[in-house]
């Protein structure tokens, strides 16, 4: 079975069973595919995670239903996953934009969300540069916060969360000694949202008198500890902000170089790298920028 008809007949599943209790797991061997895999390769490719479009589909029914003015609230919150009328006039109100019972009395102005399928189109014939590596072990020290939805739809979340840790990031700048090269990392992915780092590897000394030297600021940091492991690593073109490319290229390396590669991705970090040569007002060098994705893979049994 190919990638392609796995995810349609995972979508197929959870469409035929979208009022029962979904189990992750049981969607994921529709498609023939681990969890990891499928909840990685689902959310990058449709632009959702799996909880993300679980619930926006369960929503999109409960709006109609209501609206026919035939069911009760509470019996339509309980066929849909939520234990109480509050929490799911909660989340009905933030995705239709109004109560389940204004929904109930008809004329309101609802959202509906339509299931997802698989169409094939003729696409492909990109260039991408890319090389297979086997990375060594890592230690890397960050601060991280936990997101919402998925890495290719983060919106401004990054943004901010960049803006409000400018301190954080001076501070493993300094310790680093390294100015030019910032890492990213992924990992705790769930249905829901993941962990994001930004982070840096420190040398020797630093990572001996951490926290001697941070004292209690030094909480707010964490030492990751990336195993070694083979990587797809990805390139994106040199230009003056090269992070607004990132996504693309991941959806670009999932959707067209993976299927036919032989390899599937494996339940480790995503490692991003920013390279930020100095700028010292020399056009070619502020050009110079770029970013690499390092997707971890395993060959396919």
């Amino acid at each position: 079975m190919d990638w392609i008809t796995g995810i349609q007949r995972a979508l197929d599943y959870i469409e035929s069973h979208i009022e029962d209790d979904l189990d992750y797991d049981r969607i994921a061997r529709e498609s023939l595919s681990s969890p990891f895999h499928f909840q990685r390769i689902f959310s990058i490719l449709c632009g959702y995670t799996l909880g993300e479009y679980i619930r926006n589909r369960r929503l999109s029914i409960a709006g109609a239903k209501l609206a026919a003015g035939k069911e009760k609230v509470i019996d339509i919150a309980l066929r849909y996953g939520y234990d109480s009328p509050d929490s799911f006039a909660k989340a009905f109100q933030k995705f239709h934009g109004v109560t389940p019972s204004e929904a109930r009395k008809g004329g309101a102005r609802l959202k509906s969300f339509s299931p997802l399928f698989i169409k094939v189109t003729l696409e492909g014939g990109n260039i991408m540069n890319y090389r297979i590596e086997e990375k060594p072990a890592m230690l890397l020290t960050g601060f991280k916060r936990r997101f919402t939805g998925d890495p290719c739809d983060k919106g401004d979340q990054d943004h901010t969360f960049a803006s409000e840790t400018r301190v954080e990031q001076y501070v493993l700048e300094g310790m680093s000694r390294e100015h030019e090269t910032i890492y990213t990392v992924m990992t705790g992915f769930t249905p829901e949202g993941y962990d994001f780092y930004f982070a840096y590897q420190l040398p020797h000394w630093a990572l001996k008198d951490f926290d001697q030297c941070l004292g209690e600021f030094a909480k707010r940091y964490e030492h990751l500890s990336i195993p070694a492991g083979t990587y797809l690593v990805c390139e994106t073109e040199r230009c003056k902000f090269p992070m607004g490319l990132v996504d693309d290229l991941r959806r670009q390396a999932v959707a067209q170089w993976l299927p036919s590669s032989g390899y599937m991705l494996r339940e480790a970090p995503e490692i991003g790298v920013i390279h930020w040569p100095f700028e010292d007002g020399n056009e070619a060098v502020n050009n110079s920028h770029y970013c690499e994705i390092w997707l971890p893979i395993v060959k396919k049994d």
